[in-house]
């Protein structure tokens, strides 16, 4: 039986212990790596229509809304939603789970704004006749993400709170009922790289213990809120957070796992932190605001994260101005 394990690749027995999604829009990457969900981002997205085995797919929405009435900012809004859906319709076809969609950037900081979009979104998959439960609508996770996706859980929308690097914005999240977080591992090891200019390995990096200690606070006090580790640097950082409930993994990492040998052991177990000792914390929103304030990489990451993904939905909108 051992040596059997041995000649498993990584990527084969990670399954084993932890469900593996894509973090990509790449149709073809999925249908390699056979993994159960996918995760895509502005990011992602525009990344996806500047190739062009995938361009037909916003020329076709652009030309769906040849005659629209709308005009300007509001037609580049109403395309781009479209077009998230046309490529999560397309995941969908591949993955047998649920693909994460997101909503824009600059509502990040409005509650209103955002349940309005993400209805929408909603909507848009259900006139193509899929089911909500497939769905995840993704919202930074900021006081104002936390809020609004309380409401939405509520409605049956399940949620995805992204642009996470805090046990504060997880806690948060697991308190009033989010479906699935994804604390970011690859950029909390970036920022403490070049803020101590050290090179972090295995159980040391900072963005491997975040999430081992979110998974160890949620696990022991019994919250549903499923674990999605992601943004991840190497293979070593995926390795030691097996078990964890889910990881979104890069086409580049998905590749490496495939390609490598060797034993992996489940790191993160349910049964051994339920036993651990864990404080509760306090997340009103004042102190939620104060936690996330005290922690300098939270503060600066997330900050920085929505500002990217802004600034790439607004160059999706430049090529969508373009082509109109």
């Amino acid at each position: 039986m051992h040596a059997e394990t041995h000649s498993k690749t990584l990527l084969a027995q990670l399954k084993q212990y932890t469900t593996v999604v894509a973090d990509t829009g790449d149709f073809e990457t999925m249908r390699k790596y056979t993994p159960q969900d996918a995760t895509t981002n502005p990011t992602l997205i525009l990344k996806m229509v500047q190739q062009p085995q995938y361009q037909y797919l916003l020329e076709q929405v652009v030309t769906d809304n040849r005659n629209s009435t709308l005009k300007g900012a509001q037609l580049y809004k109403k395309i781009v939603d479209e077009l998230l859906v046309a490529v999560g319709l397309q995941i969908l076809q591949i993955v047998p789970g649920r693909v994460s969609t997101e909503v824009d950037a600059r509502l990040s900081f409005d509650v209103e704004g955002s349940l309005e979009k993400a209805r929408h979104l909603i909507s848009l998959y259900e006139k193509a006749g899929v089911d909500r439960n497939r769905i995840l609508i993704k919202l930074a996770s900021t006081w104002e993400g936390v809020c609004a996706a309380e409401v939405l859980q509520k409605e049956n929308i399940n949620c995805n709170l992204t642009l996470l690097f805090s046990l504060a914005q997880a806690v948060a999240c697991a308190k009033v009922g989010v479906r699935l977080i994804s604390p970011f591992v690859g950029r909390i090891y970036d920022y403490y790289k070049q803020t101590t200019g050290k090179d972090f390995q295995g159980p040391e990096d900072p963005g491997v213990q975040s999430v081992k200690r979110i998974y160890t606070y949620l696990k022991h006090f019994g919250y549903p809120t499923q674990i999605m580790g992601a943004s991840f640097r190497n293979v070593d950082q995926i390795l030691e957070l097996a078990g964890c409930d889910l990881l979104t993994i890069s086409p580049e990492l998905l590749e490496k796992l495939q390609q490598s040998t060797g034993s992996v052991t489940r790191k993160l177990e349910i049964e051994s932190v339920k036993a651990s000792s864990v404080e509760e914390i306090d997340v009103s929103e004042k102190n939620f605001r104060w936690l996330v304030n005290e922690e300098a990489m939270a503060t600066d990451k997330l900050a920085e994260g929505i500002r990217r993904f802004a600034a790439d939905a607004v160059k999706l909108e430049g090529i969508i101005a373009t082509m109109i």
